[in-house]
């Protein structure tokens, strides 16, 4: 008389896992490198899962898939599920004292990690164990909070936490500065994958209508960074990345810096707390108040850019 509801076959868990993650990273390509498969074993799994539940998930050309109807309403439930899954398997295993977190690939390794050691010798009961968040996520799969840069107008989010305000500049060697003394932006343009947009952000902080050029693209900031104390060319950057650097004469910043509309943030996973995570987050705000004020933007005059 009664339907058993219990008894009807759900579908496979990796079909939903690989769903959940393309869906929520966007990309079929990320969400491989975060279950560790291939890429076209991501793709099968979600074409089997929209079989088994008989709806399409995803619409478009594959080049730019979006999320249906039915995609968007499945993607939450299961989010939340794979959360809790996650947070369920920390707490058995590391009773608290486990910390991850995500953190963006060039703020992990020019600002945190030549950082940590303090953390260490503060917090010795707390095992941080790191992974490199993809350049626009703002979750990670298992990790108690990601850290990265982020709009101020995410700060607004009770799980955020910013720690340094950026600022923008341009950077460059000595050596290359004084053959571009009379004007750095003649010098080769460097830019990042991961920050596609940083000469349009910082040519508006500074009022600067810049002509196009051409740019040798990196694939993170980090190599970026790299290039220009290399003296490959001139770079935009955020000011906590080169700190150490200019202050260290191995760079210059020609022009200063403009503070920018975004800041080196933690976000923590909604729903997750822990002492662990509690210590981290008090160590950021104490270690980024610690970041010298950035050089006062400063224009060189004339200025041509033609």
């Amino acid at each position: 008389m009664f339907e058993n509801l219990t008894s009807l076959p759900l579908p496979s868990l990796n079909a939903l896992r690989a769903f959940e993650a393309m869906a929520r990273t966007g990309r079929a390509t990320l969400a491989a490198q975060e279950l560790n498969v291939t890429h076209s074993a991501v793709s099968r799994q979600v074409k089997a899962l929209e079989e088994a539940l008989g709806v399409r998930l995803f619409a478009g050309p594959k080049h730019r898939l979006e999320l249906t109807q039915a995609g968007r309403e499945l993607l939450p439930a299961l989010t939340g599920a794979f959360d809790q899954i996650a947070t369920a398997v920390r707490q058995i295993r590391g009773a608290g004292e486990d910390l991850h977190v995500a953190v963006n690939a060039s703020v992990s390794v020019k600002w945190l990690i030549p950082r940590l050691s303090g953390f260490a010798d503060a917090h010795p009961s707390v095992r941080l164990h790191l992974a490199e968040l993809p350049s626009h996520a703002t979750s990670y799969r298992g990790a108690h909070a990601v850290v990265r840069m982020v709009p101020t107008s995410r700060l607004a989010d009770p799980d955020a936490t910013s720690f340094i305000q950026s600022h923008l500049g341009l950077v460059m060697s000595p050596a290359l500065a004084e053959r571009f003394a009379d004007n750095p932006l003649r010098a080769p343009r460097l830019s990042a994958q991961t920050h596609q947009q940083g000469w349009a952000i910082w040519g508006a902080l500074a009022g600067m209508e810049l002509p196009p050029a051409p740019e040798q693209p990196f694939a993170h900031l980090h190599f970026a960074i790299d290039a220009a104390i290399a003296g490959l060319g001139v770079a935009v950057m955020p000011w906590p990345l080169v700190a150490d650097y200019v202050r260290s004469g191995r760079l210059v910043a020609p022009f200063g810096f403009r503070k920018a509309e975004s800041a080196f943030a933690l976000l923590a996973a909604p729903g997750v707390s822990s002492r662990a995570l509690d210590q981290f987050r008090k160590w950021l705000v104490s270690e980024g108040a610690k970041t010298p004020p950035a050089p006062a933007y400063r224009p060189l005059k004339p200025v041509a850019t033609r």
